[in-house]
């Protein structure tokens, strides 16, 4: 499945919208066939070529804590392990990807290779095994950057699973896959094929050689696939007592990946094999990855997802149609009546008309307010600009840990627009007054960053205390803390002195001494902010299942043209939820609308995190233990926490030009 194909054949289809949509366009294209960034470009390798194959760290859906590779008794590379280098974004997910003894030579089929024998099994080691077997945990391997791929059947539907369990239990016994049974696709690709692939992902033409650097016009081999098939197979531990790593296994291995064999006992040493195949397939370079995106197995409910976008889209235009014709009705008759009529309409008539001298009246810790909208300006334009890297291909599943990466790195730049944002709406509020904007920034380069601290350190104790390769180690925590105190401190403090130093908004209508009395209402004004999150929450909840799966069932999320269309769509019901709310709190003469607008569009927040536990409880049913529960529920809330005050900020927003060309319509005396 492609990355955003579907969204840039929609796109491209529009005239008239400029160059810079058209070559937009044309590089979501690009990415969704080529799905590599721009400048990448394949490995070759000649016949004979070393491929070396390297371990990422032990997975499992059962607890969501992984572990490094050689926390098992597994055999060791004889050159010793050795960490490869790895991304920020990498280590904050908790890979750890070392090198591993396996070793192949292109386009060279090997059989009954000898990895090691394992000195004989601690209690400790056997009982670990068991315990690991028992968590479903997945051995991860990688080769040419490709992760292993195992298929299986169940019925008439192949399953496809990345890596293969460390071994399964039947009864009270435990067996091992101690055998390993490699398959690698290789493509050959003459130097006009590759010329035409370059075209097609974007990557430059000089930097793709195909035939090996002596000039002999030999062909280059790619690998575009790798597979897997783990097998229980019983050695005799005294015939390869004195092989070496890499020496042929004096019996041949039959590999059956229906039956076990290789039965886990205390104090019995352990015998590691594997074979490897070499086969030429038709797939190109681009298409190596299609194999993991179609992991989804369905077609991801594409058409469920574009029904319940459009449906939302077409209810809440419905209901920004109506406004905009009450309040022109309204607004209309107000001004067409002399000033004698007026007052006397005034004196009549009850509605947002009454609430004119405090509707502008600064609302209750301003302070708070001015933070958290600054800090959902950063979150917002954090997720539109990742999502939109994403969706042009910068940001595939092929550049592990760069998601990641890209969303801290536009956090930390955007901190410029949170501080000059909340720093004028702060020098708005006080009609000029930009006193207090140093407090103002520091409040809001702390108040996401200490929650988001405070959170992350909880579930770090309880990683480290499981001795997972989760766990942000110390000195990645001391380079978080610089990046934010030496890049998003100053910058949130740079943006509010230019805030500080810009013009304030100016109110359209004079504020009263005295705050007028809100008369009582027949229903509690907060029941329906609350309420107001189901609308919202209505356009993203079926991508948020995919999303959630992506997060904790290990699959690969990648269309990221579709989320940017429902990010784009959430922020527009967020106005308009925000934008109806507020006009029927000061048609009741409620006029304390600030917190409201924030929190009616916000209160999405509040159904993500009830769907989430919904999830926990119903989708990952086989969760185990308090830590792997703290974990869940302890990045859930921090997720929750983020879409609060983007979503929030969106609606605080639009509310306040809403109320602002309302009443600056107004005729007054």
């Amino acid at each position: 499945m492609r990355l955003a194909s579907g969204f840039g054949a929609k796109m491209g289809s529009l005239r008239g919208f400029g160059l810079w949509l058209l070559v937009s366009c044309l590089a979501i294209v690009r990415s969704g066939d080529g799905f590599y960034l721009p400048g990448s470009y394949p490995h070759e390798y000649q016949v004979g070529d070393l491929l070396s194959v390297k371990v990422n760290s032990l997975t499992s859906i059962e607890t969501e804590l992984p572990f490094t590779y050689y926390s098992l008794p597994f055999c060791r590379p004889p050159e010793g392990i050795k960490d490869s280098a790895e991304n920020l974004g990498e280590l904050l997910m908790g890979d750890r990807i070392e090198n591993s003894p396996y070793r192949f030579k292109m386009f060279t089929n090997e059989s009954d290779i000898l990895l090691c024998r394992t000195d004989p099994l601690s209690a400790k080691d056997f009982n670990l095994l068991k315990k690991r077997i028992d968590e479903m945990y997945q051995v991860n391997v990688i080769l040419d950057n490709l992760p292993a791929i195992r298929y299986t059947r169940k019925g008439d539907f192949l399953l496809r699973w990345t890596g293969y369990p460390i071994g399964v239990r039947a009864g009270d016994a435990y067996y091992l896959f101690n055998h390993l049974k490699f398959t690698v696709l290789v493509h050959k690709y003459e130097e006009t094929n590759v010329a035409r692939v370059v075209g097609r992902t974007g990557d430059a033409a000089d930097v793709i050689q195909t035939t090996d650097k002596s000039g002999s016009g030999k062909p280059g081999w790619m690998v575009v696939g790798f597979e897997v098939v783990p097998c229980s197979f019983l050695h005799n531990a005294e015939s390869a007592k004195n092989l070496k790593t890499y020496d042929k296994y004096p019996a041949k291995i039959q590999c059956d990946p229906t039956t076990v064999a290789m039965k886990l006992n205390e104090n019995q040493p352990v015998v590691f094999t594997y074979e490897v195949a070499f086969v030429e397939s038709d797939i190109k370079w681009p298409s190596r990855w299609d194999a993991y995106l179609k992991m989804e197995g369905a077609k991801v409910h594409w058409f469920s997802i574009l029904n319940s976008l459009m449906v939302i889209a077409f209810l809440a235009g419905i209901v920004l149609v109506i406004l905009l014709r009450t309040v022109r009705r309204d607004l209309t008759r107000y001004e067409e009546l002399d000033k004698e009529s007026q007052a006397q309409m005034n004196e009549e008539l009850s509605g947002w008309k009454l609430v004119v001298g405090d509707v502008f009246r600064a609302p209750s810790h301003p302070l708070l307010l001015c933070a958290m909208v600054g800090d959902g300006v950063q979150i917002l334009g954090m997720a539109v600009v990742t999502i939109l890297f994403a969706a042009l291909g910068f940001m595939s599943p092929a550049s592990r840990g760069t998601l990641i990466t890209g969303m801290l790195f536009f956090y930390l730049i955007l901190g410029i627009a949170a501080g000059y944002v909340a720093v004028r709406m702060w020098k708005t509020i006080n009609v000029g007054d930009h006193s207090g904007w140093v407090s103002v920034s520091w409040r809001v380069a702390c108040f996401f960053p200490g929650i988001a601290f405070l959170i992350l350190t909880t579930i770090n104790f309880l990683l480290w205390g499981s001795h997972s390769t989760g766990a942000i180690p110390f000195s990645l925590f001391v380079v978080l803390l610089l990046l934010w105190f030496c890049i998003s401190v100053p910058l949130t403090l740079a943006g509010g002195f230019i805030g500080a130093k810009a013009p304030h908004i100016e109110y359209p209508v004079r504020t009263n001494q005295i705050p007028r009395e809100i008369p009582p209402q027949k229903y509690p004004s907060w029941l329906l902010v609350i309420g107001a999150g189901t609308l919202p929450f209505g356009t993203l909840f079926i991508e948020l299942f995919f999303i959630m799966s992506s997060l904790w069932m290990g699959r690969v999320y990648y269309v990221f043209g579709f989320l940017l269309i429902v990010l784009i769509l959430l922020v527009v019901v967020c106005a308009e939820v925000s934008l109806v709310l507020t006009y029927m709190h000061l048609c009741v003469e409620d006029w304390k609308w600030w917190w409201k607008s924030f929190f009616s569009s916000g209160s999405v927040a509040l159904y993500i995190f009830l769907y989430s536990v919904n999830y926990l409880v119903f989708d990952l049913k086989s969760l185990s233990g308090p830590v792997s529960a703290t974990l869940y529920l302890g990045y859930s809330l921090f997720m929750v926490i983020a879409i609060m005050l983007a979503t929030g900020t969106v609606g605080f927003i639009s509310s306040f030009c809403f109320v602002h060309y309302l009443f600056s319509s107004v005729k007054l005396d």
